[in-house]
């Protein structure tokens, strides 16, 4: 029930938007009352954080079993494709998100909660990844961090972009922008 509810408030958050949409109008199309909607969520900013974080431990996974010997940035380029393949599939659907998570004020603290649970699902792999015999990386080293939150950035540059490029695959814009960084 509770998914159902998460896809019609995702299809009225793509057509008029996050702040538009009321919690009368999601109970509605679920086909329920706003009382039984609220056995199932407690708010529509509830619904909004979990649809953000769900793609983030299978991101963190695939990084987890990357090749042990592929370079960090690369294998966090790969983990993204959790992300990423989904979105240019369902493309005509996931750019109006995208300009909503852009546009709209109310869900950018949401925004922000992701990105941070996100860097602390990557930070423990990441640091998994760089340790050495003899020399043991830690999740709060500057390095994992910097390495886990640029990713992400890369990812946030590339979507942004996505979403005034009909043409252009996701994938392409995130090659790039991680390629951009890469050199440094």
């Amino acid at each position: 029930m509770r998914d159902e509810v998460s896809a019609h408030a995702w299809a009225l958050f793509a057509q008029q938007g996050y702040e538009a949409t009321t919690v009368e109008q999601i109970a509605e199309a679920a086909g329920m009352s706003p009382r039984t909607f609220f056995r199932y969520v407690a708010s529509k900013d509830e619904l909004l954080l979990e649809r953000l974080l769900e793609h983030g431990p299978a991101v963190a996974d695939r990084l987890a079993g990357a090749a042990p010997d592929l370079p960090a940035w690369r294998a966090l380029r790969d983990a993204l494709d959790a992300v990423v393949v989904p979105q240019d599939a369902d493309a005509a659907q996931v750019r109006p998100l995208v300009t909503m998570l852009r546009d709209e004020p109310a869900v950018r603290a949401a925004t922000a909660e992701r990105r941070h649970r996100w860097e602390q699902l990557l930070a423990p792999v990441l640091a998994a990844r760089l340790s050495v015999p003899g020399a043991a990386v830690t999740a709060d080293d500057a390095r994992v961090l910097a390495l886990a939150g640029a990713a992400l950035a890369c990812l946030d540059a590339a979507q942004l972009a996505w979403v005034g490029r009909p043409a252009e695959r996701l994938a392409d814009l995130l090659d790039a922008a991680m390629g951009a960084v890469s050199p440094l």
